[in-house]
């Protein structure tokens, strides 16, 4: 069963962001947008929401779902230049929010143990800080800049 358009929290965001509305974007991709996670357990954690929005990436025509993977290697490729992370942990659920997006979660040589090897979901996301487009400026600027040398 698919999602009714804007009954999802995916489907409001990528609303939000066709209007200029949320400060977390990155930016606009060849099959969506990338932004910052709204809570940032880990320094950098974003997503790739697909744009229009679909149930999942197997409602993706072939040529759509590749480039939907390719973006999110990319969004990944950049996150690890910004952060110097140790490796990027990709997911995609659509469990709570049965519409497609893609978790991208750069994880860190510093983390502490068990969660060092622990998934992302792990971590108490209620206790960590919303994104901040002020304090993460020099964050988002490297992500946008790695972004653009690898699409041109």
């Amino acid at each position: 069963m698919s999602a009714r358009v804007g009954s999802t929290a995916i489907h409001r965001r990528v609303e939000a962001l066709r209007e200029g509305r949320d400060p977390s974007v990155i930016a606009k991709m060849p099959s969506g947008w990338a932004v910052f996670g709204e809570r940032q357990f880990l320094r950098g954690y974003a997503l790739l929401l697909p744009d229009p929005v679909v149930p999942t990436l197997n409602d993706l025509p072939a040529p759509g779902r590749d480039q939907f993977l390719s973006d999110m290697g990319r969004l990944g490729d950049a996150l690890l230049t910004a952060t110097g992370a140790l490796r990027i942990n990709y997911a995609m659920f659509g469990n709570l929010e049965p519409a497609l997006h893609a978790h991208v979660v750069p994880r860190y040589r510093d983390e502490l143990s068990p969660l060092d090897v622990a998934h992302p979901w792990a971590y108490d996301w209620n206790a960590a800080p919303m994104f901040d487009p002020t304090r993460e400026a020099a964050l988002l600027a490297a992500v946008r800049a790695s972004l653009a040398s690898s699409l041109r």
